[in-house]
């Protein structure tokens, strides 16, 4: 089961910056997760929001700032006096950490709906740094998952998922008519198959709401990549329903729980 860091290692340095991203990899982490939005400027900037209110010391859409702007931003002090100055990170600051630090992948989240020629501006530059297979693009949002296909089909990409129709089923009727549809799991693998993603990522309760997704899944040649997950008891879980990634704020901890984990039998067996 593979250590992704969602927006690096965020438990320990802000998230989605490159001192996150540091941690994540001095932390063993087999990937990296993060977020990307365009700029008012077209400009493609590491952010989960998609406005700076929340992780910088600005306000205001990024779609509607200019990249000098979201730059100026300190994304660092909210967390710690010790992370002030951090800065946005631009996606070219993502590709030369990368180009830098062998052994570690990236998981790319396009937040929203994104055009082909938007797709480009990811796309272009990753082929040019000759990391595209080491990346896997991925969405909620089909239409960006099918840009990415239409744009580079050599790239790998995913589908994330929030709910299920099974997992909505006891649901009271009137609430579940005010949630977005969700897919059957049939037409969840059926769209997987469509897009021609490799993994589709469910949100971590799904797991326990609907045990038979993860089967069906991989049953489809599908990878399964699990979100958020922080505990041990969720590790646990995620692991005896043998999904391929967990995606977790904590991923030092993850990484040395399934170290200890994975050594206990062998030592009690010597015993």
């Amino acid at each position: 089961m593979k250590v992704i860091a969602h927006r690096g290692n965020s438990w320990v340095a802000p998230e989605n910056t490159l001192a996150a991203f540091e941690a994540a990899w001095r932390a063993g982490a087999d990937s990296i997760e993060l977020d990307v939005h365009l700029t008012a400027d077209r400009e493609v900037v590491v952010i989960h929001d998609d406005t700076v209110d929340a992780t910088t010391d600005g306000s205001g859409a990024v779609g509607e700032l200019a990249l000098a702007d979201v730059r100026a931003l300190d994304a660092g002090a909210w967390f710690g006096t010790g992370f002030a100055g951090q800065r946005v990170p631009t996606f070219a600051e993502v590709l030369a950490f990368l180009g830098e630090r062998a052994g570690i992948e990236l998981l790319l989240e396009l937040k929203g709906s994104w055009s082909a020629d938007d797709v480009r501006l990811v796309t272009e530059p990753l082929a040019a740094a000759g990391l595209t297979d080491r990346v896997i693009g991925q969405s909620f949002w089909p239409g960006t998952v099918a840009a990415l296909g239409e744009v580079a089909p050599e790239l790998r990409r995913g589908l994330l998922v929030l709910e299920t129709a099974a997992a909505l089923a006891d649901v009271p009727a009137d609430l579940r008519a005010l949630l977005p549809e969700a897919p059957t799991t049939a037409a969840l693998v059926d769209l997987c198959r469509e897009l021609g993603v490799v993994t589709c990522n469910p949100y971590g309760p799904l797991l326990a709401r609907q045990p038979d997704l993860v089967p069906a899944l991989h049953a489809a040649g599908l990878q399964v990549m699990v979100w958020t997950l922080d505990e041990e008891a969720d590790w646990a879980a995620a692991r005896e329903a043998t999904v391929d990634a967990v995606i977790t704020n904590r991923p030092d901890r993850l990484a040395g729980w399934l170290a200890t984990t994975a050594a206990a039998p062998r030592e009690s067996a010597a015993a």
